[in-house]
């Protein structure tokens, strides 16, 4: 079992537990979920998002068979480049995460479009997470939006090669992400925590549209319990071999584990 969408550190507006590698790792054996990938939840809110990554790689740093690091670059802070260099070539980190609603900056920005391109040739995953928490628990201080699934429609067309991993999302099945012949590149995939898997059943529907190769499996941990996308694959009415893929196989071959 590879979980996809998992954090590590504080966030600013909220108390979580097991954010930390010990404590996280405890709720990873107590629910047989054998790796995860992690990026820092500081990163989200620090002014200079590098120091979370700093952060990630100190606490992965005896737990790299079980925690993937990523990192967490903001494109719009001076410096990003050798930031990308060091989270690369120095942290080991495969994929980043990009925060444009927090982070103040849009995906057609130049120096968005430099960012995943740069991430692009270094054969990183960039993963975007649509929301960090729901808006109805938000803090009076801020109103950060969902990212618009139309934005993401329009990246995934824009960057063909790049390779990009879609979280805490859902209703992708009224957007052309969600359709069978969509006319996009199958250079994405969609992470289930937000997925319903009975009554609308969309993480059925997107298995049908898109296929089981593009779902992966993940918790939100530790925003999240991970027992309800653990139950969603329990009576997901899939077959076993698909259900494979979504737990680890599809993970394994986008991390290249």
């Amino acid at each position: 079992m590879i979980d996809v969408n998992a954090y590590l550190g504080h966030f600013a507006f909220r108390r979580l537990r097991h954010n930390t590698a010990e404590s996280l790792l405890a709720l990873m054996d107590a629910k047989k979920i054998d790796k995860a990938v992690v990026s820092s939840v500081s990163a989200i809110t620090y002014r200079n998002a590098q120091a979370g990554n700093e952060e990630v790689a100190a606490e992965t740093s005896g737990h790299r068979d079980r925690l993937i690091p990523f990192a967490v670059i903001n494109p719009f802070y001076a410096g990003w480049q050798d930031d990308l260099k060091i989270c690369h070539e120095d942290f080991g980190m495969t994929g980043l995460h990009l925060y444009p609603k927090w982070h103040n900056y849009s995906f057609s920005s130049p120096c968005c479009r430099e960012l995943i391109n740069a991430a692009t040739e270094r054969g990183m995953v960039i993963s975007i997470p649509i929301r960090v928490e729901d808006n109805r628990e938000r803090s009076w201080l801020l109103n950060i939006p969902d990212i618009p699934l139309e934005e993401i429609v329009e990246l995934v067309k824009a960057f063909p090669k790049s390779r990009f991993l879609l979280l805490n999302g859902l209703d992708y099945v009224r957007s052309p992400l969600g359709r069978k012949n969509n006319g996009l590149p199958s250079n994405y995939a969609v992470e289930l925590s937000r997925l319903s898997a009975v009554l609308a059943n969309e993480l059925g529907q997107l298995i049908t549209n898109l296929g089981a190769d593009r779902m992966m499996f993940g918790t939100g941990m530790p925003f999240n319990y991970p027992d309800p996308a653990l139950i969603k694959l329990d009576v997901l009415d899939a077959s076993e071999p698909d259900k494979e893929k979504i737990r680890s196989q599809n993970a394994a071959a986008w991390l290249r584990l």
